[in-house]
Parts: C-alpha cells; structure tokens; sequence
C-alpha cells in the first residue's frame, strides 16, 4: 500500500473444480489500484498531505508519505489526460455542441461539450491558449476533426457570445449557421448597460418574450422590449439588437419543454466547470502546462461518469429534421 508491503491474510476457498480465487485480493496485487483509489480520493477534496486520514478505513495504520501519493496521483492522471487526447470521437453523431472557455492558473481552456442524437452528453475535447480567441477557438475545432468528429452545417451550435467564438463558426459554416446565444448571458449584458432601477422590469420583459412558445410572438414582445429599451439607453437596445435572432433560433426551429431549457443556455458546461473548480479546489497553483492539462482531462473524465441523458431528448429527432429543413431553404435562398 503506498510502495509499502503489508502483511496480509489470504483465506483459500475450495469448491468442487478446485481452488476459487479470491478476487479481493486479486485486487490487491494490480498495481493501479492505489493510484486509482488516491486519485478518486483527491477529486472529492482530499489532499495529499491529508491522505494519512483515510487509512482508517482499514485494519491498521500505516505510514503513507505525501510524496508517494503525488507521484501516484502525477501518474494516474498522466494516463488519463494521454486516454483523453487520443479519444476516438468518430462513433460519434452530434446533435448540439456547447463551446466555452474556463480559465486556470492565467491560461484559458476552450471545452467542446456535445450532446449526442440520443440525448448523451458528451465531453469532445479542450485546448489550451493564453485567451479565448478565433485560433483558439479552431484549434479546437481541429482537433475534434481529427480524432474523427464529423462537424456540419446541421449542428446547433450553443455559445455565450465570444466573439472569437462566432467568428470562427461563422468562417467555418456561414453566416446561416444553427447557433443559439445563451440567454442568461445576454439577459446581463443587457441589464449591466441599465440603472439598477431598470433592471428588474428589464429582466422581466425579457424573460416573458422567450417563454412564448411561437417564434412570432417571442419576435413581436422583443420587439416592444427593445423599443422600451431605446427610451432608457440607446447602448442597452443595441446589445439586444446585436443577438436578436441568434436568441431565437430554438423558437424558428420550434424546440420546446425540457429540451428548450437545455439548450437555451450555456448551463450544461457551465456546471461542469463548477465541477472542475471544485475537485480542483486543493491545488495551491499549476507548476506547468503538462499539469494544468493532467488535471483538466482527468476532471473532465470524471465529470462524465456522472452524465445522464438530456430532460426532453425525445424530441431530438423533430428538431433534426427542422434544421434539415431550414438548410435546405438556405441553400435555395442562396441559388436563387
């Protein structure tokens, strides 16, 4: 345990086609066990000076150095960031794909987050840049590509607005491309250009527009609402004006329920990288690039085991064929 033999009793169990292996300590002999069991350790909190306390868990109490538990930990979490770049993706079909950008130790980390045509979340990969910006942004991009990710004109795409983001997709797809801005984003943007006595009339109008089911009547309130909001601050109708339609692209392509709550923002990954910061909680600072990847990757593949379908994924194939619709009315507007 920790480098350090222990003693052991080994029971041996009989049957009838002879002697049945236990598979306890079958456990006990794989060397990656431990490493396995710190690093699940260290995702929940635990640091590495710390370890000493979870021994307790067994029979005796042994001497467990910090060291030897940060070199277990530098290897397990080499493996998985190595598992994590060389990820096949080629299985994969894209339905919606969320791309934002977390910041660790002064670097920024662009995550591709999909969500599968049958409602699976699905963690595509990150890159590493000094800011989010456009090559940052098709890096990643990229590399999805070349790890056998299919990206189309057919994929709603959800941002929260970076601009190199959208320049980017722009480049890549058109400037028809299926792209949902996240609206909890926009809803500050708006109210930060605002007195805080307009704020929460300002986020109430709002709000109402979107809960409308119909892509007319949404269009029509936000209309009014950018009329009201000429009246108070040319600035804060601009940035609505700025995003109007990318704000309604679930209502054009008549998403609704538990699936429009989904996709109306940037939530999904944005809770994942809550997750991130707090299994990260315990590292005082990033020696280097090589550990601030380890870890990501490693956290990022533990956020996964904790995925389940999206609320509303039967409806996934309705909104399939919209897109297919809206393309196809693209491209003749365009031939004509």
């Amino acid at each position: 345990m920790g480098d350090r033999k222990i003693p052991v009793r080994h029971p041996r169990l009989r049957g009838e086609g002879g002697e049945i292996p236990l598979q306890s300590y079958e456990a006990l002999k794989k060397p990656g066990i431990f490493s396995e069991e710190v690093l699940n350790k260290m995702l929940r909190g635990l640091s590495a000076r710390k370890y000493r306390e979870t021994l307790l868990e067994t029979s005796h109490r042994f001497g467990v150095s910090p060291s030897t538990v940060s070199r277990h930990v530098v290897e397990m979490t080499t493996q998985k960031l190595q598992e994590f770049k060389e990820r096949d993706l080629s299985g994969i079909r894209i339905f919606a794909l969320f791309i934002d950008t977390i910041h660790r130790g002064g670097e920024a980390f662009m995550v591709g987050l999909g969500i599968d045509t049958e409602g699976q979340k699905q963690i595509l990969g990150f890159w590493q840049g000094a800011t989010e910006n456009h090559e940052l942004c098709e890096e990643l991009l990229a590399d999805m590509e070349r790890r056998g990710l299919e990206l189309s004109r057919r994929i709603l795409w959800v941002t929260d607005g970076g601009k190199g983001i959208i320049k980017t997709l722009r480049e890549r797809f058109g400037k028809k491309l299926i792209h949902q801005r996240c609206t909890i984003h926009k809803d500050r943007n708006i109210q930060r250009h605002l007195a805080k006595k307009y704020r929460k009339e300002a986020h109430r109008r709002f709000k109402t527009a979107l809960e409308q089911t119909s892509y007319e009547d949404a269009k029509k309130m936000l209309k009014e609402f950018e009329k009201w909001l000429r009246g108070i601050n040319e600035s804060a109708a601009d940035s609505l004006l700025e995003a109007f339609e990318d704000i309604l692209t679930l209502h054009r392509l008549k998403v609704s329920g538990f699936l429009r709550k989904t996709l109306t923002s940037t939530n999904p990954i944005e809770s994942m990288f809550s997750t991130v910061r707090d299994c990260e909680g315990n590292i005082k600072r990033y020696r280097n690039s090589t550990m601030s990847q380890r870890w990501l990757a490693t956290v990022l593949s533990h956020c996964e085991k904790g995925f389940r379908r999206v609320k509303g994924y039967l409806g996934i194939p309705e909104v399939l064929a919209m897109i297919e619709q809206l393309q196809e009315e693209n491209a003749l507007q365009k031939a004509a």
